[in-house]
This record gives C-alpha cells, sequence and structure tokens, in this order.
C-alpha cells in the first residue's frame, strides 16, 4: 500500500486524487492533506479518509477547523510552516503537489528536501523555479512524475526512448473556451465566457489560463525542465478536441503520441501508482464515434500569452517567476471584474519588461521575483481606468 499526502485536496485535482483513492482502498492510504481556506470540504476528507495531519494556509479556517474536529485524533496546522510540515510526513511515499499557483514552490520543495516522490501537478513551482526543483529532486534521490495532461503524455511517449533521439516535443491545447472570437470581441469578453471551457471541468484560474493560452506558455517552461528540452525544440498546436494530448517527435521523424478522453484520473492514477496503471471505471474512447481529429496553429496576435511563455524562457533567471506572479494577479483581477479580458496579456508584458533578472540559485530568489512581480503587477491593475 502507497501512503500518499495531498496538497490542495480541496480543488480538481486534489478531489480527484481523492476520488481514485476511495476507489482503490487496497492501493493508497492518505497521510495528509493541505487547502487553503476552505475547512468545510476539508472536514468532510478528514473524516472519510482519516489523515494523522492536516494544514490550511488560511489562519482563521485552520482555528474554526479544530472546532469542527475536536472529535477527531487529526493535528490540524497553519500557515506555510504547516503546509510544509505536512508535506514532509514521515510516512508519505507519495506527495501530489496540486495547490493552485505559486503558493505550492515552498511546501513542494520541502516534500522533495525529505525524500518524497512528487505527483505534479502544479506547474508553477517549475516554472518559478525549475532548475532548483530539478537540482534539488537528483540530489535527494526523488522522481518528479508529471501530472497535467500534456505532460503526461510526453512521460508516456517517452517511456523506452532515448532522450538523446528526441527532436522536439509537442504540447497540444484546446484553444479554452474563447478560441472562436476575433481580437476586438476579447476586449469584451466576461469571466463566465471564459470559464465555460468546452472540454475540461477545472478550477477557475487554470480555466482562465486556458482561454489565454498562459496556461500553454506555462506548460513550455515547465517541460523544458522536466524533460531537459531547450524551448526551441518544443511546440505549441491548437487541438480543439483534447483527445491527443501531446506528441514526442524523434530523429527518424516517427512520432508516439497519448491519446485519451479529457478525465484528469487517467494521468492522476498513472503519477500514483507508476510504473504499473490502474483499472479504471472510466468510458473508452471510440475513434470511430468521434471521426475526426482537427489541427491548427496557434494564434499569437489574439493570444499573446504562449508567446510571453517562450519570451521567458529565452530571457531565463526568474522572468518565469515574475511571468506567473504578473499572470496570478491579473487573472485574479479580471475574476473580480477589475480588468478586461485583453489587459491580461498587457500587464504581464509591461511587468516583464520593468523586470532585471537574476539567476535562480535559491528558493529565496524565486520567491522574491515572485513578491517584486505581484507588486508590480499589482500596481498596474490599480493604474488602468475601471
Amino acid at each position: 500500500m502507497k501512503t500518499i499526502v495531498i496538497l490542495g485536496s480541496t480543488g480538481s485535482i486534489g478531489t480527484n486524487t481523492l476520488d481514485i483513492v476511495d476507489r482503490f482502498p487496497l492501493e493508497f492510504c492518505v497521510a495528509g492533506l493541505t487547502a487553503g481556506s476552505n475547512h468545510e470540504l476539508l472536514e468532510s476528507q478528514i473524516r472519510r479518509f482519516k489523515p494523522r495531519m492536516v494544514a490550511l494556509s488560511d489562519p482563521s479556517a485552520a482555528a474554526r477547523l479544530r472546532e469542527r474536529c475536536h472529535d477527531l485524533p487529526v493535528e490540524i496546522l497553519a500557515g506555510q510552516e504547516g503546509l510544509a510540515q505536512v508535506a514532509s510526513a514521515t510516512e508519505a511515499d507519495l506527495v501530489v503537489s496540486a495547490i493552485v499557483g505559486g503558493a505550492g514552490l515552498v511546501p513542494t520543495l520541502a516534500a522533495i528536501r525529505s525524500k518524497k516522490h512528487i505527483a505534479l501537478a502544479n506547474k508553477e513551482p517549475m516554472v518559478m523555479a525549475g532548475k532548483l526543483m530539478q537540482d534539488e529532486a537528483r540530489r535527494h534521490g526523488v522522481k518528479i512524475f508529471p501530472v497535467d495532461s500534456e505532460h503526461s503524455a510526453i512521460f508516456q511517449s517517452l517511456e523506452g526512448h532515448r532522450i538523446e533521439d528526441v527532436r522536439r516535443l509537442i504540447l497540444t491545447a484546446s484553444g479554452g473556451a474563447l478560441w472562436t472570437l476575433t481580437k476586438k470581441e476579447l476586449q469584451d469578453v466576461t469571466p463566465e465566457q471564459a470559464l465555460q471551457h468546452p472540454n475540461w471541468k477545472m478550477g477557475a484560474k487554470i480555466t482562465i489560463d486556458s482561454a489565454t493560452l498562459m496556461n500553454k506558455g506555462l506548460e513550455i517552461v515547465e517541460a523544458r525542465w522536466l524533460f531537459d528540452i531547450p524551448e526551441s525544440r518544443i511546440d505549441v498546436i491548437i487541438h480543439r478536441e483534447s483527445i491527443i494530448h501531446s506528441l514526442v517527435e524523434y530523429e527518424d521523424r516517427s512520432m508516439i503520441a497519448q491519446l485519451g478522453l479529457p478525465d484528469m484520473r487517467t494521468p492522476i492514477s498513472y503519477a500514483m501508482r507508476y510504473p504499473e496503471r490502474l483499472p479504471l471505471d472510466l468510458p473508452s474512447l471510440d475513434l470511430t464515434e468521434i471521426g475526426t481529429l482537427t489541427f491548427c496553429k496557434p494564434d499569437h496576435d489574439r493570444f499573446p500569452c504562449l508567446g510571453l511563455g517562450y519570451e521567458s524562457l529565452r530571457i531565463g533567471g526568474t522572468m518565469p517567476a515574475a511571468l506567473n506572479a504578473a499572470n496570478e494577479v491579473a487573472v485574479e483581477a479580471f475574476l473580480q471584474g477589475g480588468i478586461r479580458f485583453t489587459d491580461i496579456s498587457d500587464i504581464i508584458r509591461s511587468t516583464m519588461q520593468a523586470h532585471t533578472p537574476s539567476e535562480v540559485e535559491s528558493i529565496e530568489a524565486a520567491l522574491e521575483a515572485d513578491r517584486w512581480a505581484r507588486e508590480k503587477a499589482g500596481s498596474l491593475v490599480h493604474a488602468l481606468p475601471r
């Protein structure tokens, strides 16, 4: 039996992970859970899965949870230190990193330094400090298994092949909810429109990232560090059906792809049970029913965030961390109705132009770039006319 910790257990990836635990009780048990402020859902998870310890990043939510769970033998921690402590749980074999945004960096690194293997669904730590993450993983003998459907697809398509034979990686993108809109129409998009993803059921932040194509910009950075492939050999194509999750092209021009219906439980379970596969009770992919798969090139003019992802990698150092932080601030402002959809890329670009990058030689360097970029992007948000 494998003992797991889930960072971000109340989000989409976290609840899907617990669904797998629920389906395979002889395969997995839960040692720890963390969340942001959703103490109600976390309480129900505690009562169902009986972890030894949990943490909430919001101290007031943690205090309320302690009152609600006074009858249970669970240790309830709070704040960044609490999250890191749960991530380092002694008995854990695997830590599923599913915290949304840059907040996942510190606890994920704490798990790595405690010699826990990582199922990485939270791409932002790899964006902020990819080289540092991989260096720490090698130093502590830790494996990082990708959970993002695109990176899981690449991981699976690389199995049994030599990395030196890879010509390029090809990430597929659905195009999100707004792919068919004109540049002018994108200016008036509401959060409700942008959240209507055609294929995937995800959290609000990642759904907006899909609509701007920033999700793919971040995935390029993540792929560079996960697979040690430079950005010049990582391409993106639009594939609206979300059936081919990504491809690898080899030097002999052959391609290997991973296909499946859009359900995150497939890549989650593969990372949890690698190298074995779990017999999931999910619908099979019927290509005859789908009939046609379509592909086209991304439109950098309508969706400039993709190009900003490439640019951050070319510049290097702390620039990807600044890109990520500015994006988080801009997306939150858009969701709150404070800026237009098209302002998101403008705020990210202006933040990057103002940033002086330095090398990410420590977690403190990444966190300082994150702090600076959030402050800069916040000032840009407030300067925009309402």
